[in-house]
């Protein structure tokens, strides 16, 4: 009888402490889904701030993003080899990229023409400007030298 207890208690201990391992286990793995998920969003904030930082910077500065991007392409396309399959696949759409680049860089010469217009910044309103200015500068200079003829003649009358 003493057999049979020993032979149950055997049996207890190795079911407790393979129920520890289990437990020891299952908490292992639900720390592991939790870190994993925290990290998961962690990185799509991540992301979604650099993704919100490119486009405060390409809103800010697009011929900068779209100077460093035709520079880019052309880095890369002096350095791959192409071939012919290549050359015939990808004709058609360098042809597309250069138009809308060249599209691109129109509209944006046209806004800025646009925006110093509105400021009164053109070719036309320049030269006006710097007439209406030469013009004054000429006027308060003959009004200067009036003056001052004036006050010379007034000094001598008043000498005399």
């Amino acid at each position: 009888m003493t057999d049979a207890r020993n032979e149950t208690a055997n049996k207890t201990d190795g079911n407790d402490q393979h129920e520890t391992l289990r437990d020891r286990a299952s908490h292992a793995y639900e720390n592991a889904v939790a870190r994993a998920g925290e990290t998961a969003g962690t990185s799509r904030e991540a992301v979604r701030d650099a993704a919100h930082q490119a486009g405060d910077f390409v809103e800010s500065n697009p011929l900068g993003v779209l100077a460093g991007g035709l520079a880019l392409g052309a880095l890369v396309g002096a350095l791959v080899p192409r071939g012919e399959r290549e050359k015939q696949l990808l004709a058609p759409a360098g042809k597309k990229i250069g138009l809308a680049a060249v599209a691109a860089l129109a509209a944006a010469k046209e806004a800025g023409r646009g925006e110093l217009e509105e400021l009164g910044l053109t070719k036309d309103g320049a030269r006006e400007q710097a007439k209406s200015l030469l013009q004054g500068v000429a006027n308060a200079a003959t009004h200067a030298g009036t003056a001052a003829a004036e006050a010379g003649r007034e000094q001598i009358k008043t000498t005399h």
